[in-house]
Formats: C-alpha cells, structure tokens, sequence
C-alpha cells in the first residue's frame, strides 16, 4: 500500500527532474564557456590607472568628419554655366534689359522660362513668348522682334540668370544606402567615406560634364551616421541598448544622464568598451570611477566619447542573484503547486465516495 499511497509525490518529484532537464540540451561546458566569455572585466575603481585619453577639461577635436549613409548634405550651386550650345528649358531665369524704352512698364528684370516653354512679357509686348530650345541669342532676337512692334527703336539684351539645374543641385541630399546623393538630371555622386572637401571636388568634377567650371558648397544639414551605445545590465532580466546620437563633445556623465542615470539595479560598476581592430588583438577597456566623477568631481575617468563607444553599466550581484534564484525556484513552485492541488482534489473525491456523495452536492441546512 505504501507505493499507492506516496504516488502523487514520485510525480512530483519526476515532473521537478523533468523540468530541469528539459531546460535546455547545452553541456556545463558551454555554459561555462558562455559564462568565461560575459565576464566582466576586472577592476578597482579606486585605484584605476590615468589612461593618456581625452577626457573632461583635456577634450581633443574630431578629426576631418567623413559622411555616411544616411547623412544629409546641405549642397549649394554657386556656379551653374552649362556648356554651350545651351538651350534654355523649363524653370531657367533669363535677365530682359530694355533701351529707348519709355513705358513705365518697361521690359527690365527678370523672366522665369514657364513649365509650357514659354516667358511671359506683359499684355503690352504681346504677353506669352516661346523661347524654349532656343540659345540665349535666338531668344534675345525673338524677344526683341515682338518688343519693336509696340515700340520700334527698343533694343533688348537678354543674358541667362539662372539655370534650371541650380534647383537640381542646391538643397538637402540625403546620401542613400548605395553611398550616393542624387543631383537630378546630373545623375549621381559617390560620397561615401569622405569628407567634405573631397565630397566639394567629386560633385564639382562630376558636374564638369556638363557646366562650365561649376562651383558648390557642400555642409552637412544632419548627422545621422555616428553614434555611440549605452547598454544598462538588469540583472538576468536582459540589457538594454541605448543609441544616442554622437556630437563630439560627450563624457560619460553626459551619456549616463542622457539615459535618465543609474537604474534601481544598476551598480556603480561601468567601462568604456572603445572598437578597436581585428589584428589588435585585445579589447580596449577603459575602467570608469563613477563615485570619484559624481562625488568627487574627479576627471581622470570621465572619458570623452568617440563615435561607437560603448557604456556598459553592470547590475548589482545581490540583485542577479536574485533573479536567478527566484527563476530555478519558479518551476519547482509551480510543479509543487500541482501536485498539491492533484493531492487535494484526489482526497475530495475519495472522502465523498467513502460519504456515499459522489457528485451530489450536499443541501446546505441553515
């Protein structure tokens, strides 16, 4: 009888193994190995070494800033010429100078080339003039030709004010995922990977094709491409990745405070991890004395960030562990749980058979 009536508690027992076993098939050599490779670098905060670094009061200028994908330039035409033979086009702005011309409303200024091919001179030269896919000299004649019907001893200069292709150029580029800003019917211009005066020659000599000596300005209108990561430990909860935008004057205190500070389970226990190259070899930790930088005001740790640092913010051992424990613990609760409320159920139905009351519910008597 024994074995019958200790059953539930071999369930138990089995489901407990169970759900430990069945927790995952990886060895306690790959866990270790998981564990040797997480494992935080060793240090104490009050005797870190002056790493020759920038840091605060000791801060050092960015080099020559080089542009990326998804950048944004800020692209000026200063001279738009375009090769001759030109013909004028749609959007161009031509530059009407009148002489012997005695009207008050005489034909001077500017005259934008309309989206039809055509300038509009006034209702008393005529109003609209087709000039599109005319040089600068076959429009100054036909302009000229209608002005001398009003007035006949007019003599008209037209001279090209501005070319449509200054729309086409001037403005925002945002450098695509190819590493290219696109200039209209130019085409496109690799930029990717350099700086801004050499991003000023590849558009110039890019743009040699089809203007005379043309000149930009280039300027970065937003910078999208660098940034650095603070990663917050919860304690066997997971991390958090923060990616903040980089603008070249940042510490560490400047990026702990733009996370909000140190979360309830954070420790005070925090580096720098700077990307260094593969054939370095070894990784670049620089040790962080948060007491001595937020107490102290000390200097010596409060390092300045360079574009993908990483701010690693560890959690507090007591609290790990806590995590830990109550996670081994879960599942031997809940297996308990079950096998408690079986048990019970179980002696239910056996009391009520024994009462002869098998599914009857008893009459309450008041």
């Amino acid at each position: 009888m024994a074995p019958r009536r200790f059953w539930k508690v071999w369930v138990a027992l089995a489901a407990v193994a169970g759900s430990f076993g069945g927790s995952g098939c990886r060895s306690a050599h790959d866990l270790k190995a998981e564990r040797d490779c997480c494992k935080p670098p060793q240090f104490n905060c009050c005797t870190i070494p002056d790493v020759p670094v920038p840091k605060e009061l000791n801060k050092v200028s960015l080099p020559a800033y080089i542009v990326e994908t998804p950048d944004v330039l800020q692209i000026e035409a200063i001279r738009v010429i375009p090769l001759p033979p030109f013909r004028l086009e749609p959007l161009d702005v031509l530059y009407l100078s009148a002489e012997n011309d005695f009207d008050q409303n005489k034909l001077t200024g500017l005259y934008p080339v309309d989206p039809d091919g055509t300038i509009n001179l006034g209702p008393r030269y005529g109003g609209a003039l087709r000039v599109a896919d005319m040089t600068v000299e076959e429009a100054q004649k036909a302009i000229e030709d209608k002005a001398r019907i009003k007035a006949k001893n007019v003599s008209v200069t037209v001279s090209l004010a501005q070319s449509h292709g200054v729309q086409q150029i001037s403005g925002q580029h945002i450098v695509r995922p190819d590493g290219t800003v696109g200039l209209g019917s130019y085409g496109s211009v690799y930029v990717a990977g350099l700086s801004l005066a050499q991003v000023k020659q590849a558009i110039e000599a890019h743009l040699s094709k089809y203007l005379v000596r043309p000149e930009v300005s280039v300027d970065v209108y937003s910078y999208n491409s660098k940034f650095y990561y603070v990663i917050t430990d919860f304690a066997g909860n997971g991390e958090q990745v923060t990616r903040l935008p980089h603008t070249g004057n940042e510490t560490v205190l400047d990026a702990v405070s733009l996370i909000g500070g140190l979360s309830a389970v954070s420790s005070k226990k925090i580096w720098v991890a700077r990307p260094a190259p593969t054939e370095a070899g070894n990784d670049q930790i620089l040790p962080v004395d948060w007491c001595g930088i937020t107490r102290k005001g000390q200097v010596k740790t409060n390092y300045q960030i360079m574009p993908a640092d990483r701010i690693y913010i560890l959690s507090q051992p007591l609290s790990k562990f806590d995590t830990y424990f109550a996670r081994v613990l879960s599942p031997v609760q809940r297996t308990l749980g079950v096998a408690l409320l079986a048990g019970s159920v179980n002696n239910q139905f056996r009391n009520n058979g024994n009462n002869g009351n098998v599914g009857i519910v008893a009459p309450i008597i008041p």
